[in-house]
């Protein structure tokens, strides 16, 4: 590695670790101060909301880092350029090409470490942080969706009326066995609770049909154990589940979800998908930041600079677009998530071969 590689991958380095601390620090503050009224109704110690806030920072970090990266690429490209560096680094020989060198591998950099904060790190303080604000932020979760389907196995299928997450019981139970096109067994109830001690349900007031061929078997009772691969956490909150897992668990929630044919698993694929994406979106900003700001402009450092916040706001815009739309359903997940990847990386190439330099 040459001098000028180590000069320019130490500020890149420097620069963007720089600007996420204080990014993230202004973020905490803001906050801070619209949860402060929740904190002091529920009587938090200041070190249970410090604590919180230790995880809090990370989750931030990683949310922004795209466009920090970003940023950080712009101010100290446009730095150099405004003091003539980069055209002394081209006037000794080296192409633009090769000075993409540092930035690049300070990109790869970050944007390894991003895929495992993303993967395995960012979820465990996630835990913390999503218990926090479902007991102190979040208002009072009551399970209120009615008539719910569910795929409890490979030719087992669920529906429940109404579910009580403050008692755990189901109501108005219908549990069928299906073989092919063919029911083999029914079984209706009215309701269903959940033995914490032994960790399965009890079917109450139960009533069940078994059908062979043209026999058909009917028998009833007031109480009987079931297991089934389903919990009350099934019913408990939603909110954030998907940023307290890992990449492991991400994918075994996806593929249980898919089986049991629920609606929700879109949201656990996004997630997963965001976590491939953003290391990429890391890379193709880096590029585009040492483009737009490469050269020395009449409007000086601060236009350029200007220019990159302008940018970084547009690339939040279409993200927070496409992930909108693909939570909505609108457009396959995978293509809504990358598609700002896809967007902004064609607009680096054009701007690549097009910009003069």
């Amino acid at each position: 590695m040459k001098l000028i590689d180590k000069y320019i991958l130490k500020k890149f380095l420097v620069t963007f670790f720089f600007v996420m601390v204080m990014l993230v620090s202004v973020i905490c503050v803001i906050d801070f101060t619209e949860k402060n009224d929740k904190f002091i109704k529920n009587g938090l110690e200041a070190a249970v909301i410090f604590k919180y806030y230790l995880t809090v920072f990370p989750f931030f970090a990683s949310l922004i880092t795209p466009i920090t990266v970003f940023i950080a690429t712009v101010f100290i490209t446009a730095n150099m350029a405004a003091r003539t560096e980069i055209i002394a680094i081209l006037a000794s020989g080296i192409s633009f090409k090769r000075m993409l060198v540092p930035y690049a591998l300070g990109a790869i950099l970050i944007a390894v470490l991003t895929f495992f904060f993303n993967g395995y790190v960012i979820p465990n303080a996630n835990k913390f942080r999503i218990a926090f604000e479902v007991n102190y932020v979040k208002k009072a979760f009551y399970f209120v969706e009615r008539d719910i389907h569910m795929k409890v196995g490979d030719d087992t299928y669920l529906y429940l009326q109404s579910y009580n997450n403050s008692s755990d019981v189901a109501y108005k139970v219908t549990l069928e066995k299906i073989e092919g096109d063919q029911m083999q067994a029914k079984l209706v109830a009215n309701r269903m609770d959940w033995d914490s001690t032994t960790h399965k349900w009890k079917v109450i007031n139960w009533q069940l049909r078994e059908i062979d061929g043209f026999e058909e078997k009917i028998t009833a009772g007031t109480q009987l154990d079931t297991a089934l691969s389903l919990s009350p956490a099934d019913f408990t909150n939603n909110y954030g589940r998907q940023e307290t897992m890992n990449m492991n668990e991400l994918e075994e929630h996806i593929q249980l979800q898919t089986a049991r044919g629920a609606e929700d698993v879109v949201i656990y694929k996004i997630e997963k998908y965001i976590r491939y994406m953003q290391p990429f979106a890391v890379i193709i900003l880096t590029f585009i930041g040492v483009i737009v700001s490469a050269r020395k402009s009449r409007g000086g450092t601060g236009y350029l600079i200007a220019l990159g916040f302008a940018l970084a706001f547009l690339y939040i815009i279409f993200y927070t677009f496409s992930r909108a739309v693909a939570e909505a359903g609108s457009m396959d997940p995978i293509l809504a998530v990358w598609l700002p990847n896809i967007v902004f990386g064609t607009i680096g190439g054009l701007m690549y071969f097009t910009l003069p330099r």
